[in-house]
């Protein structure tokens, strides 16, 4: 039987190393290029505030558009600083030149003669033009979804530390439980933020209220698989046979749990993936970050959650910058 357990800081820094990429593009790289601190997360309208604008095109290509014409058009209507960007996307088989323009919230007096100016204007320049979508979120709003999409998270955390404390509380230490779920938890969240920081920054990827809901159900996917590590190793603890060692214990239980742990997760994995490849591009980030998360939560409970079980198990942190004692008696 491998001995996973033996190993457990070789898992601990794989997680450190890709982690630190993320963290560089999310603390870091907002800080060298603009010379201030700023989280590196492309914030979308639903958390920053502003109206976005898909534009459709009928009579021009990308190559005929400029940016900055449509952005004069904008500014020409009082939407000053208007960001644009130009694609082409496939619809009902023909290819449809496309233009996302992020403004500045629509004002709440007249909304629909405000942007039928823009519209007409955009008319008037280039043919026909459609407004597919227009999406105005106001900065008090935006403010309300920031502070409670971090209310959410935090308090998925608490409730689940607590449900673990007391799930466990007939093994030693119940306490432990929760917070080595919560560390791997951790883990997850970092990783997963540092990525989209990351995709934000080569891709343009946006932050939006579907990334919350799959930074949510990743969580309770790493969770659940934790709680099944957990829970086998509290059963293998109250029928602990003589001799038998802490470690022996946990890696017995990730052994075991470890084929249905993936099996599991494979089911997962493979419709998140079809999605990803025929879902189409409404839903193709989330479904990418989801695919993402699915597997840093399944790496994280089983060599995460139950290797830092086993270090606070024997405090491995007072010899981490001293020789252990077995080693000064060697010596």
């Amino acid at each position: 039987m491998e001995n996973l357990v033996r190993r457990r800081y070789w898992w601990l820094t794989f997680s450190l190393v890709i982690i630190l990429p993320g963290l560089y593009f999310l603390l870091l790289h907002p800080l060298v290029t603009t010379g201030r601190f700023q989280l590196g997360l492309r914030a979308s309208i639903d958390f920053s505030g502003g109206a976005l604008w898909e534009l459709h095109f009928a009579d021009q290509t990308p190559g005929q558009i400029n940016t900055a014409d449509i952005a004069q058009i904008f500014a020409e209507n009082d939407f000053e600083s208007a960001q644009v960007q130009i694609s082409e996307v496939v619809i009902g088989g023909e290819p449809v030149t496309t233009a996302l323009v992020r403004t500045r919230p629509l004002s709440s007096s007249d909304p629909n003669a405000e942007s039928q100016s823009v519209v007409d204007d955009l008319n008037a320049e280039f043919g026909v033009v459609t407004r597919e979508r227009l999406e105005s979120v106001g900065p008090t709003v935006s403010q309300e979804s920031t502070l409670s999409a971090i209310i959410a998270v935090l308090g998925a955390s608490v409730a689940i530390l607590i449900y673990l404390t007391l799930a466990f509380r007939k093994a030693p230490h119940p306490l432990r439980y929760g917070i080595c779920a919560i560390i791997a938890m951790l883990h997850d969240v970092l990783l997963i933020i540092g990525i989209a920081s990351i995709l934000g920054t080569f891709f343009g990827l946006e932050i939006d209220a579907l990334f919350l809901t799959a930074l949510l159900t990743i969580l309770s996917f790493s969770v659940h698989d934790t709680i099944v590590v957990f829970d086998r190793i509290r059963e293998n603890l109250l029928n602990r046979r003589s001799g038998e060692s802490f470690d022996d214990i946990v890696n017995h239980s990730i052994v075991q749990t470890l084929p249905r742990s993936i099996n599991t997760q494979l089911t997962t994995m493979f419709t998140l993936t079809a999605l990803l490849l025929f879902g189409g591009a409404t839903i193709r980030d989330f479904v990418a970050i989801m695919l993402v998360g699915l597997i840093s939560g399944t790496y994280s409970s089983i060599f995460n959650a139950a290797q830092i079980l086993v270090v606070w198990e024997h405090r491995e942190w007072r010899y981490w910058f001293k020789r252990r004692p077995t080693e000064q008696a060697a010596a």
